[in-house]
Formats: C-alpha cells, sequence, structure tokens
C-alpha cells in the first residue's frame, strides 16, 4: 500500500478513536473497518491476514466487554435492568430530538425518572443513577483502550510488514 494509503487508513481509524467519545461515530467498528481495508487492499498476505484476524477478535471482545462489564456495574449499583432498557430507549430518543448531547441527557433523564418513581425520593434514585452513569463510563473506557489497543496493532504491522 502506498504511504497516502497507509496515511488515509491511519485518519480513518483516528476518527474511529474519537467516534469512541462521540456517541455519533461508530467507532470501534471504524477503526475495524480501516484495518480489514488495509489488510485486503494491500494483497492479504499471511501476516496480514494474522492482523485482520487479530483486529477481528480485538473488536468482538471489546464490544462485549463493553456492554457486559457495564451492565453488571449498573447492576452491583442496583439499577434494574428495566431502568437500564429504558435509559437506552431515552438515550435514542434524546439522540433524535438533541444534537450532539442528546443522547447523554435522554440516558441520563429516563433513568433518573425511572428511579425516581421506583424509589419515590431523590436522594436513592440519584445514588443508582450515578451508578449507571458509572457504568457508562465503565464502557466508554473498555471501548477506547480497544480501539487504542487495534490501533497500536495496525501500527505496528504497518510498520513491520
Amino acid at each position: 500500500m502506498s504511504a497516502s494509503g497507509e496515511v488515509l487508513v491511519a485518519l480513518l481509524m483516528l476518527v474511529g478513536v474519537v467516534g469512541v467519545l462521540v456517541p455519533v461515530l461508530p467507532g470501534l467498528l471504524l477503526v475495524w473497518a480501516a484495518g480489514v481495508a488495509w489488510v485486503w487492499l494491500d494483497g492479504a498476505g499471511p501476516l496480514r491476514i494474522a492482523v485482520g484476524v487479530l483486529l477481528t477478535l480485538m473488536l468482538v471482545a471489546g464490544t462485549v466487554a463493553k456492554y457486559v462489564l457495564p451492565a453488571r456495574t449498573a447492576s452491583g449499583a442496583g439499577a434494574p435492568r428495566s431502568t437500564l432498557v429504558i435509559g437506552a430507549l431515552g438515550a435514542v430518543a434524546g439522540f433524535f430530538l438533541i444534537p450532539v448531547a442528546g443522547a447523554v441527557v435522554g440516558g441520563v433523564g429516563a433513568v433518573l425518572l425511572t428511579e425516581m418513581a421506583r424509589f419515590q425520593a431523590f436522594a436513592p434514585a440519584w445514588r443508582s443513577t450515578w451508578g449507571v452513569l458509572r457504568a457508562i463510563g465503565l464502557g466508554m473506557v473498555v471501548e477506547l483502550a480497544t480501539a487504542l489497543a487495534m490501533l497500536g496493532t495496525w501500527t505496528l504491522a504497518a510498520v513491520l510488514v
């Protein structure tokens, strides 16, 4: 692959890393797609295929961990699964109603309102909502770490192969 092609792959991967933090972009998927495109568009030799397989395994592991770990953390904070589902629906609605920050506002608002209805008091509802927020943060950290690991793997492969 030409140097300009590799720069394009690197830029797409960096956009994917930013996409982890900005909910508008499909972060991990973009990092993975750029890496796999590099593998296939440059001849797909055995070492490059191994890199593609490794990136795919990292994508799957990171995606699973992104959802499993926060769900366990939120449940450990006392939020029932139904609250998490309502929070996700609120995030989707907020995403479409308020550009950029709507997913956060809608998700947190839906969780807080659901928990206030459940507890009939603000303090325990806020503790539960804060637990959900920490869980979401954990998911973002896991996803960011995975994206950076994928970027690092590709960078090492691009330099060595």
